[in-house]
């Protein structure tokens, strides 16, 4: 959208999601220093809208109305500042310069014309959630225009009445232009509430609650955050434990400081396991190389399943998890716990699977976070040793020791692979289109994760 790049990049990461403490929850705070980067990043657009048309001056320094065309040749924004105002929102300061080509005779005339522009921005709650910015208010200062024309020579008489007919024009369209450009970002910034995918067939949606804080060191804002699965919302448990981001806390200089509640992490896994993702089936080809899962090499530690399977055949593991798992943030430590439930099938007669076997499994996991653009990813790797009790059996009596190896063999690599795949996809983290967090890092604390990084916007 016109407009939407640049000046617009911070109104666009001042409105970034933030969930509230009572909630499964996201606190993003844009720091100060990111002002420095989005006023440079703004200086193009704002120029671009700053190209107004001026209507015809009616000359009549000759006696006679002469009408005269005016062109605006050049915008330069030569300074460009943006502050936080507490409890209010964003002050935009702008020194500009106009280049002005007078068509007269017998030569052109060209101007330069200062101008000082104040721009008050604040924001408020949409009726369906989204951000809603406007200008709420607006000066133009001007300065002397200044002839040159190679000759250094004097204004001509006309030049007062002129300068006052420019003046005029601007005043009103150099702020209706700032209001438009603002008033454009709008559309952009409804993009927060569109649906990103947690996993299959799982997504979370954003939308504001509450209107930002504001101080003059930072932003940020409430938005609440609604899981789905298969299109429909999903209800959470209210019982969250409160989350409030230490005032100090990631990088010192980054742009910008998110913290991640654990109750946020536990309703993503809670979405996951709701949606079946995840199960998973661990099956194998039964001729290839250096391959455990199969009646066979079972049958080196059950009899019965020698007995019954001569010949051997492939075994299938269909692992379930009735439990949802569990989330734990230590200092520089995160864990995710998993019970899943697995059954041991060999293939009937009938071409069905029969039942062999059950186990009840108990696995830690470590969690390793990183961030990619705007996602949040997960990698795991087992923390100590997989634990197995026998939940039944049709097959008598079955020693787990004689198992554990063998199942931590076959199941181990295969749960890793399925979980780091879809950790892998990642949630995202607050944003709108065009933005990535770049120089992330991330520190885990007790029941929360904090991700502080640069900022990136592109068109």
């Amino acid at each position: 959208m016109p407009g939407a790049c640049g000046l617009g990049l911070l109104l666009a990461l001042m409105l970034l999601p933030v969930v509230s403490a009572s909630r499964p929850g996201t606190v993003f705070r844009l720091n100060k220093e990111v002002l420095s980067y989005a006023a440079e990043a703004g200086k193009a657009p704002l120029q671009n809208a700053l190209q107004v048309t001026v209507p015809l001056f009616l000359d009549e320094s000759g006696g006679v109305f002469q009408p005269t065309r005016i062109q605006i040749r050049n915008v330069d924004v030569s300074h460009l500042q943006l502050t936080f105002v507490a409890d209010f929102g964003i002050r935009l300061l702008a020194a500009t310069n106009f280049t002005f080509k007078i068509f007269r005779d017998p030569e052109p005339l060209h101007l330069l014309l200062p101008i000082a522009l104040l721009a008050d921005t604040s924001m408020e709650q949409g009726s369906i959630g989204t951000p809603v910015v406007s200008i709420s208010s607006c000066f133009s200062i001007f300065d002397k225009a200044i002839v040159f024309d190679g000759r250094n020579s004097t204004a001509p008489a006309m030049l007062a009445p002129l300068q006052s007919h420019i003046t005029a024009v601007l005043k009103s369209k150099l702020c209706l232009r700032i209001s438009n450009l603002v008033q454009g970002l709008n559309v952009h910034l409804g993009t927060l509430i569109g649906l990103s995918p947690v996993g299959p067939e799982s997504q979370v949606r954003y939308s504001m609650i509450d209107t930002p804080t504001i101080t003059n060191d930072y932003i940020s804002l409430d938005i609440n955050a609604v899981l789905f699965l298969l299109g429909r919302p999903i209800v959470l448990p209210v019982d969250t434990t409160p989350f409030v981001l230490p005032q100090h806390m990631g990088t010192k200089g980054a742009m910008a400081t998110v913290g991640l509640s654990q109750d946020l992490f536990d309703s993503v896994i809670m979405l996951l396991q709701k949606a079946g993702a995840l199960n998973l089936d661990v099956t194998a080809q039964l001729n290839s190389s250096n391959n455990p899962l199969n009646t066979s090499v079972l049958g080196q530690f059950i009899p019965e399943v020698a007995r019954q399977f001569p010949e051997p055949m492939p075994l299938l593991l269909k692992v379930r998890l009735g439990a949802t798992p569990t989330v734990t943030f230590r200092t520089n430590n995160a864990t995710l716990q998993l019970q899943p439930f697995v059954e041991v099938l060999a293939p009937a007669s009938n071409s069905a699977f029969q039942y062999l076997f059950s186990l009840n499994v108990a696995v830690n996991l470590s969690l390793q976070l990183s961030v990619s653009k705007v996602r949040l990813r997960g990698t795991t790797s087992v923390l100590g040793n997989v634990q197995l009790t026998v939940a039944s059996s049709n097959l008598g009596f079955i020693d787990t020791n004689h198992v554990q190896t063998l199942m931590g063999e076959v199941f181990e690599k295969p749960l890793l692979d399925h979980l780091n795949a879809l950790l892998g996809m990642g949630i995202a983290l607050p944003h709108v289109v065009n933005l990535q967090y770049v120089n992330p890092e991330i520190f885990i604390q007790e029941g929360y994760v904090v991700v502080s990084s640069g900022l990136l916007y592109q068109c």
